[in-house]
């Protein structure tokens, strides 16, 4: 019986989760120095944000000029605008947007190694904003000047931004990887890029945040997006000739 269910379990890994693509070496090589990249630069400067933060110094400086010129800049119609930004990639709608997106891939793709990357990135973001936001515990704009309610959680890093970078990012990632055009690559990431600006704008823009949150997040997102590049590397990349260890696997069969 044992060995019935082993079987069965290792015939459900090999047909839902197992996924390889063939790639010379030096692109596996590219993938991993890019994802070693990613890691290290995000790292050095969410460090840097973050003692910035503790001291007030550095970057940190700039919060307050930031935020000054952003209320100087408020205009009934943007603020409309950016509290419809602020919904969308909340901590309500964009769970459920990212649901819907998980939901819809594993249908389509009928595979679950790309959506469960994309759930694992969003999760990691979760849990990091809420574990150090209260350590940090840095103080928001005053109430005051927030247009959309008052909140008074800590604000560093900002959940919206790092939500809202790692479903973009990680996407962009996964899609392009399998992909392989480069027109797409960079319209993916121009795509993810402009929406992260935005939600940047709108959190300083509705007075939630300072420009030293939302740089973190962006900081933090790298390191993320940074693990799933190296982990989905050498989870599916072979290379032809190459001896294969670990369970077998099965060519990726779409580029969805």
């Amino acid at each position: 019986m044992t060995t019935l269910r082993s079987g069965r379990i290792a015939a459900w890994n090999e047909k839902f989760v197992v996924e390889e693509r063939y790639l010379p070496a030096a692109t596996r090589r590219q993938l991993y120095v890019t994802a070693a990249v990613l890691m290290v630069v995000g790292a050095i400067a969410f460090v840097a944000l973050l003692v910035g933060v503790l001291t007030q110094s550095g970057f940190e400086r700039l919060d307050q000029p930031v935020e000054d010129w952003f209320d100087a800049t408020v205009r009934e119609s943007t603020t409309a605008f950016m509290i419809v930004l602020a919904v969308v990639f909340g901590p309500v709608a964009l769970p459920i947007i990212i649901l819907v997106v998980l939901i819809g891939w594993i249908v389509v793709a009928r595979h679950l190694w790309r959506p469960f990357l994309l759930a694992i990135g969003m999760v990691t973001g979760v849990v990091l904003a809420q574990v150090i936001a209260p350590i940090v515990q840095h103080p928001r704009p005053p109430i005051g000047e927030m247009l959309f309610g008052p909140d008074r959680s800590f604000s560093f890093p900002s959940g919206h931004v790092l939500g809202t970078c790692d479903f973009l990012f990680i996407t962009a990632y996964l899609l392009a990887s399998r992909l392989q055009r480069t027109w797409f690559t960079v319209a993916a990431f121009s795509v993810a890029v402009v929406a992260i600006a935005a939600q940047i704008v709108s959190r300083l823009y509705l007075g939630y945040h300072w420009i030293s949150d939302t740089t973190a997040s962006v900081a933090l997102s790298l390191v993320i997006l940074g693990a799933i590049i190296a982990v989905d590397t050498h989870r599916t990349v072979r290379i032809a000739g190459e001896p294969v260890t670990g369970p077998a696997s099965q060519p990726q069969r779409d580029g969805t």
